[in-house]
């Protein structure tokens, strides 16, 4: 397999520029709040305020439910420019906006009472031993989920479940796997659970949230098999949600790297570190070190705008996207993950004893980015799917 991808054009790669206005115009909020997101792990009832108006978490739902339905690349530039002042508000609305791509496969009067209030926000997480028991008129749901980012500002719960029969047999597919669907629940019919104390995305409040033997309406329930039962015929859902995350989450790692670099060299410029006769700004190793942590940040920044944006003009024209688009994507979108992170590591380290303490810049963005390359979307092994599918071995294809 080869992954071929040509350049786009710069107006390919720009994006919808009056949407990341939007995005720009909130960003001076954001950064102030960005201590109190902080030291609360939950975004501010002000801020929140804002980010509706702003319809920052409908980037992606359709326009039949009064979304923006925005293309891909602008979604990356708004997570990316929200990052840029706080890792933790961007990656709720990254989550956000994947999981409003469901409306697109809900019945309309469905997708409109869960997304008809303006302020309507969906979030989900995995859940290891749930189930969803088939009854009459829909199903009996049992099981707690955790990783809910987003979850105490959402009005709406998705509980991804396998399915089972009233006996209590597991159902298949036609090709034999586990059937599963989500269930979308509200938010004030679930028990919570803090567990969320964590190194870094702090303020994402990605608690568990808990359902014991809960009715949900079958029309209530959700494939996030983007080409299952899609009733919107838009280029943004001829794609799926897990493209969309990948393009958001490696906004998010871009954004902490591009405010990380800019910090240290705002900070560094002065900076003798003891036993040095010169400041950091006229060391020959950090200089070179920061050329090149700006020239892999930025080529892996292109890298995930060209392939979307190739991709999108592919959508946008009537096709569905390809496999090879989607690895295409995934490989971009890992990598450029990894190159945030190296750049921010390579600042925090540069930096010395600075950056070790709270009330600086650069200690939060190391704890971020770190937080961000553990999770699913900056995992390394996708790069092994990526280079199975390259070599013609069969490969799991789900989180692609």
């Amino acid at each position: 397999m080869v992954l071929n991808t040509p350049i786009a054009s710069s107006a390919d790669l720009a994006g919808d520029q009056a949407v990341i206005a939007r995005a720009e115009a909130i960003r001076p909020d954001v950064a102030i709040a960005s201590d109190d997101i902080e030291a609360t792990r939950r975004l501010p009832p002000a801020l929140l305020d804002k980010l509706h108006d702003a319809q920052l978490f409908r980037l992606l739902l359709p326009r039949s439910t009064n979304g923006i339905e925005t293309d891909p690349v602008t979604f990356f530039h708004v997570i990316e420019t929200i990052a840029k002042a706080d890792a933790s508000t961007a990656w709720c609305l990254s989550q956000a906006g994947g999981c409003a791509m469901s409306a697109a496969y809900l019945d309309l009067p469905v997708a409109q009472a869960i997304f008809g209030d303006p302020r309507a926000v969906l979030a989900w997480g995995p859940g290891p031993k749930v189930r969803a028991v088939e009854c009459e008129g829909g199903y009996r749901v049992t099981g707690a989920w955790s990783f809910a980012s987003g979850g105490r500002h959402a009005t709406w719960l998705g509980a991804h479940c396998p399915i089972y029969t009233a006996d209590g047999s597991p159902k298949y597919d036609a090709n034999g796997a586990p059937l599963e669907r989500t269930m979308l629940v509200r938010s004030e019919d679930v028990e919570w659970t803090d567990i969320w104390n964590t190194v870094g995305l702090r303020g994402t409040a990605s608690d568990q949230f808990a359902l014991n033997d809960f009715f949900v309406r079958a029309d209530y329930s959700i494939t996030r098999e983007f080409d299952r039962e899609c009733r919107e015929s838009g280029p943004l859902y001829r794609m799926s949600n897990h493209t969309c995350y990948q393009v958001g989450f490696a906004g998010v790692a871009c954004g902490i790297a591009r405010t990380a670099l800019d910090n240290f060299v705002e900070t560094m410029r002065s900076k003798v570190p003891r036993g040095a006769r010169v400041s950091l700004r006229d060391n020959a190793v950090v200089q070179c070190n920061l050329a090149q942590a700006e020239v892999n940040l930025r080529a892996a920044r292109g890298y995930v705008l060209q392939s979307m944006a190739d991709t999108w003009k592919d959508l946008a024209g009537g096709a569905t996207i390809t496999v090879a688009q989607r690895m295409n994507i995934r490989m971009a979108s890992t990598h450029a993950i990894h190159k945030a992170r190296e750049a921010v590591d390579f600042a925090y380290n540069a930096a010395g004893a600075t950056a070790i303490f709270e009330d600086h810049p650069l200690e939060r963005r190391f704890r971020d980015i770190h937080t961000v390359t553990q999770q699913l979307q900056g995992q390394l092994r996708h790069f092994e799917t990526v280079g199975a599918w390259m070599m013609g071995v069969d490969t799991d294809l789900s989180f692609v």
